[in-house]
């Protein structure tokens, strides 16, 4: 199982849900819930407005500016860009 989600990077441990879904039920081994669910993406973006999104989430989550570039620089570099 991976350690972080291969869509935004989240560490999975800190995924209430555990994990996302894969269209049988079964819990996905590389995606977390808030981007993964039934066997699909919650969200249809490219790399760059994940981490957008991702950046502005962590800032409303009071985190610096800085931590927040810096925590989402490796975005397209997860499976799921990679794909593309």
């Amino acid at each position: 199982m991976e350690k972080f989600c291969q869509s935004c990077g989240m560490p999975l441990k800190q995924d209430p849900k555990g994990s996302g879904t894969n269209a049988d039920g079964s819990k996905s081994e590389m995606y977390c819930s808030y981007c993964y669910e039934n066997g699909k993406f919650t969200r249809d973006c490219t790399a760059k407005e994940m981490q957008e999104f991702c950046k502005n989430k962590m800032k409303e989550m009071g985190m610096s500016g800085f931590k927040a570039w810096l925590f989402s620089r490796f975005i397209p570099g997860l499976k799921r860009w990679k794909q593309k």
